[in-house]
């Protein structure tokens, strides 16, 4: 059966440029190896990074070894789940793109939690 999003819908492609997803595939789908939970299409913002930053997942540095090339304000890659319903404590989550946050999110975080933070990306995403 196809990945599906919050929406219940097919699952959408998050980004690639960067290649995000737990298989780096640009899709946050999911299954039993991804232990993180790498669900939420989330676009980035420097409040959103720094929050990460500051509890230990630098989202920023490249670590070429993971094939992760760092990450900047306005690209859309999979979070966790868990990290991103701690910034959302915090009051520092990033935007959501639901059409591509994956259903298993709801194991974690309530839909209208994440309905609050629902975009459509911007064709201009300096201003993150």
């Amino acid at each position: 059966m196809a990945d599906r999003n919050v929406l219940g819908q097919p699952l959408h492609e998050c980004g690639t440029d960067p290649v995000t997803g737990f298989y780096r595939d640009g899709c946050c789908s999911t299954d039993e190896q991804d232990l993180g939970l790498h669900t939420i299409c989330g676009v980035m913002t420097a409040d959103f990074l720094a929050h990460q930053r500051g509890i230990g997942n630098d989202l920023s540095t490249p670590m070429p070894a993971y094939r992760f090339p760092g990450l900047v304000p306005g690209d859309r890659w999979c979070v966790t789940a868990l990290n991103w319903l701690r910034a959302h404590q915090d009051g520092r989550a990033c935007p959501v793109v639901l059409a591509s946050t994956h259903e298993r999110t709801l194991d974690a975080v309530p839909l209208d939690v994440l309905k609050r933070y629902a975009v459509d990306v911007p064709d201009d995403p300096a201003g993150l």
